[in-house]
């Protein structure tokens, strides 16, 4: 059987080493989301270099570079180890996201030039560069020099690099992630010393140690917890340590006290202490932990008795900000952590149905103020808090892939409440409520035991906050109706003021006006009646056109007194019998040029009706309006009616009975939504509104909008109602209107118990 070489087995061990770079590098080029990075090309490359170097030494200690000089392999070595410093420093700056990695490179580059010009004596350096009576430093030991040089100071930088981010970040996961790089730093300090000390030495495992904990470090989310690695080793190592002593102790004091003994048997004496050990155990491990908790700063709590507690404390809270201190605060003392927020959240859809979540702080007296939230439905932040009752941690956030799509707005709030954990609070399946969650006190992260416990507190604090927020929109909405009726009635005041002001002035101008256009009136009839003025037909027509726009503002005048009478109760009536049948049929008959012109019919058709006791002049007025209105909102060629009939006594309405007449046309009708409204003073339909008058009876011609207020305060002030019908508006169908005016009976006056109205069948045309 043929000798074995014993190069053989340095050589194959240090190739299995070497290939455990391989799925370092593999994991490196692509982690679990797929996407590929600087940093985690740069890990990548780490290990490949790593993994050249390790070849290489495993190559010349088997003898297959037995022609390669051993400077040249130490000089291999101490510039891959100078390479794999700076590769370092540049995967935690990127890893840290720091700015500046470009400067890093390009000074790394230009030191392994400075080296190879050295080590080339492109300088022209002398043999010994430095010397005493103990040392000197040749030249063909300065390059060696210089890389490890570059290696201290990239591996020192690196350290306080890793230093100031532990120091600068506030989130407890960030900085456990950022503690593993500690022992990677120790690993590469410790591995390329011992090279650097022992150059011939073949063995780089603690510098793979160093490569698979970076690709762990970058590929994975979460980390372990270092505390609690920690403090478990601790317990562990306290727990051996007693154990151990207890044992030995027992042993000794059993030798020292029994060795005298005859029938002394060491065996049994081992039994009973390895049974007295199984004994104290349990209570020995639950006092060491403990005891490292406390040294550790490390709380405990009950959540069994804090869940209870806590629904205890706020089922019957229905006050918003009380029940924010007394939840806030529980979680904060059972947790021990620095601060909290309860924010309610408001669900907006806007017109395009895009969602959006406003979160409004609830907050005490002297806490600071925090600006609303905005999150969009799509966000996925968004999604995950109104889809989920899992807690959401400010670590996850920063780092899943998940959540890499964040708006920078959203991200930028949720920095600025600098918590690190957030509980959506859900009631019938929507997301109504937020807590918002500081660092602990003790500097620990949140364990799955803390995130199940607040689940649960946010599950609790739904029913609680629903509630809350029921009575407060219910207050918001009476302080809103307060608002509004001050408001409305601020309004009614200024609307009735106003009211009075034209009035007012309706009354003002109206008493002004009438006495210079009677004059203006009388005149005109005088200059017409002169003989001299019919032997000048020019001159007539110009005193014609002035007399009839006298009488029109005469009319309007007449109009405006009566319905600043009418405002001011003070219009008088003269009630007397009127046979209102006749008095419709003058009406008719002082319309029939108006009526012709437009080549319209009207039909008065009034059954005899009962007299009523009523003031004629204002009466007329009312039906003149009336009829004037229907002319002019019917189309030439329409129809007019005026109907009539006797109406039954109604007890508290019309005890005596009364008349109703009907006003009907085939005009273009009216406006369900402006039955009411064309009743009010100065009312134009429509387009007209701001048209000037453009006379009494052109088809939908503009007036001065006082002819249905003044027939509505006439009908009122004789006690009875005026209201119209119509199927709505139309221009091309023309359903016409039916005005109907009720008018009371009253007492029958002496000698005229059997008077009534003569019937009446007219045709005007």
């Amino acid at each position: 059987m043929p000798a074995i070489d014993p190069r053989l087995p340095p050589v194959l061990l240090q190739l299995l080493i070497a290939a455990l770079y391989v799925p370092a590098i593999m994991r490196a080029i692509q982690h679990e989301d797929g996407q590929e990075s600087t940093t985690y090309y740069l890990a990548a490359i780490y290990a490949g270099l790593a993994l050249v170097i390790q070849v290489i030494a495993a190559l010349y200690y088997g003898g297959l570079f037995a022609d390669l000089d051993p400077v040249v392999y130490e000089g291999i070595q101490s510039y891959g180890m100078l390479g794999l410093a700076l590769l370092l420093l540049l995967t935690l700056r990127s890893f840290l996201r720091l700015e500046g990695n470009e400067i890093w490179a390009v000074a790394g580059g230009v030191w392994f030039a400075l080296i190879i010009l050295v080590a080339a004596n492109a300088f022209a350096l002398p043999e010994i560069i430095w010397g005493n009576d103990e040392w000197i430093l040749p030249r063909e030991r300065l390059p060696f020099g210089m890389a490890q040089a570059g290696w201290a100071i990239f591996l020192g930088w690196a350290a306080l690099t890793t230093r100031s981010a532990y120091r600068k970040t506030r989130q407890s996961l960030h900085r456990n992630r950022l503690t593993y790089w500690l022992p990677v730093l120790i690993l590469v300090v410790v591995n390329d010393s011992y090279l650097s000390a022992f150059p011939q030495t073949w063995s780089n495992i603690t510098r793979l140690l160093a490569a698979l904990l970076v690709t762990y470090i970058l590929t994975n989310h979460n980390m372990p917890d270092v505390r609690q690695i920690v403090k478990q080793t601790l317990i562990y190592i306290i727990t051996t340590l007693v154990i151990v002593l207890f044992y030995t102790a027992g042993f000794a004091f059993s030798q020292y006290f029994f060795q005298t003994v005859s029938n002394f048997n060491p065996t049994a004496v081992g039994a009973v202490i390895a049974l007295l050990l199984a004994l104290i155990f349990t209570p020995l491990l639950g006092f060491v932990r403990s005891l490292v908790d406390r040294l550790m700063s490390s709380g405990f709590y009950d959540p069994a008795q804090i869940l209870r507690d806590y629904s205890q404390s706020i089922s019957n809270i229905l006050e918003m900000e009380r029940l924010a201190n007394v939840a806030v605060g529980m979680i904060i003392e059972a947790l021990q952590i620095q601060r909290g927020v309860l924010f309610l959240v408001d669900k907006e859809t806007g017109v395009e149905g895009r969602v959006q979540y406003h979160l409004r702080v609830v907050r005490s007296a002297g806490e600071r103020a925090v600006k609303v939230g905005t999150l969009q439905g799509d966000s996925p932040v968004a999604a995950y808090l109104s889809q989920g009752n899992r807690p959401l941690l400010q670590y996850d956030m920063d780092l899943l892939p998940a959540f890499q799509k964040t708006p920078p707005n959203e991200r930028e709030w949720f920095d600025r409440l600098n918590t690190e954990v957030y509980v959506p609070i859900h009631a019938k399946r929507e997301w109504i409520g937020l807590l918002a969650l500081g660092a602990k006190l003790s500097g620990n992260r949140y364990t799955d035991e803390d995130l199940v416990t607040l689940s649960t507190v946010g599950s609790q604090t739904a029913v609680a906050l629903e509630n809350a927020r029921l009575v407060e929109n219910l207050m918001r909405l009476n302080q809103e109706i307060r608002t509004a009726y001050r408001a409305l009635d601020k309004a009614n005041r200024d609307l009735e003021r106003i009211d009075r002001t034209k009035s007012n002035f309706i009354s003002i101008a109206s008493h002004e006006l009438r006495t210079p256009l009677t004059v203006m009136r009388g005149y005109a009839e005088m200059l017409l009646e002169d003989p001299g003025v019919d032997q000048n037909a020019y001159y007539k027509q110009m005193l014609k056109g002035i007399h009839d726009s006298t009488l029109r503002m005469h009319e309007i005048m007449d109009s405006m007194f009566d319905i600043a009478q009418i405002d001011a109760r003070s219009l008088e009536l003269h009630l007397q019998p009127v046979d209102v049948n006749e008095l419709a049929k003058s009406v008719g008959l002082t319309l029939q040029p108006a009526i012709k012109e437009r080549e319209q019919t009207l039909t008065i058709d009034l059954p005899s009706l009962p007299a009523l006791k009523a003031d004629p002049n204002t009466l007329r007025k009312v039906f003149q309006h009336l009829l004037t209105n229907a002319i002019k909102f019917t189309p030439n060629g329409g129809k007019l009616n005026i109907t009539g009939r006797p109406v039954l006594p109604v007890v508290n309405e019309l005890p005596n009975g009364g008349v109703h007449y009907i006003f009907s046309d085939t005009g273009v009708g009216i406006d369900p939504n402006f039955r009411d409204l064309i009743f009010t003073k100065f009312y134009q339909p429509n387009e007209d509104l701001n048209r000037h008058s453009t006379g009494k009876t052109k088809f939908k011609g503009a007036g001065a909008g006082l002819g249905l207020p003044l027939a509505r305060g006439i009908v009122e002030a004789h006690g009875g109602k005026i209201w119209v019908e119509s199927p709505g508006f139309d221009e091309v169908n023309f359903p016409g209107s039916r005005f109907n005016v009720l008018l009371p009976l009253r007492d029958k006056p002496d000698g005229n118990e059997n008077y009534v109205s003569q019937p009446v069948k007219v045709t005007v045309n």
